[in-house]
């Protein structure tokens, strides 16, 4: 049975190291090859948008559009709908490959079979 991780970071840059070990853990699960779901809540929301994971440093840290590149490609990133509307961020506004969902999805994949869901 494959395993899978859904992940929620609920930080940006207010709180930058909890940010980018969230993007630095599904980046490294989905070049392992696990099925991976990123769900971008709270202040990480921005990140779904063109150019403002560029503007996210951390000293020692891999570049943030580097590991949202990788999950994009390997994995799904998800934006929280409340997030979403809370910020006027609609459906166009995001970047290629970003879906907008709400809890119950996030519900429905953290309880599927052999699925891990961590909140950072």
């Amino acid at each position: 049975m494959a395993r899978s991780l859904v992940i929620k970071v609920t930080s940006g840059a207010d709180a930058p190291e909890r940010c980018a070990q969230a993007f630095t853990v599904a980046a490294t699960a989905v070049a392992a090859g696990v099925d991976v779901s990123l769900w971008l809540t709270g202040e990480s929301a921005w990140f779904a948008l063109p150019g403002r994971a560029a503007e996210f440093t951390l000293p020692h840290s891999a570049p943030l559009p580097d590991l949202l590149d990788a999950v994009l490609a390997g994995g799904r990133v998800t934006l929280c709908t409340q997030c979403a509307a809370r910020r006027d961020i609609g459906p166009e506004d995001v970047l290629d490959g970003v879906r907008i969902a709400g809890a119950a999805v996030f519900v429905e994949e953290s309880l599927a079979d052999a699925a891990q869901a961590l909140v950072y």
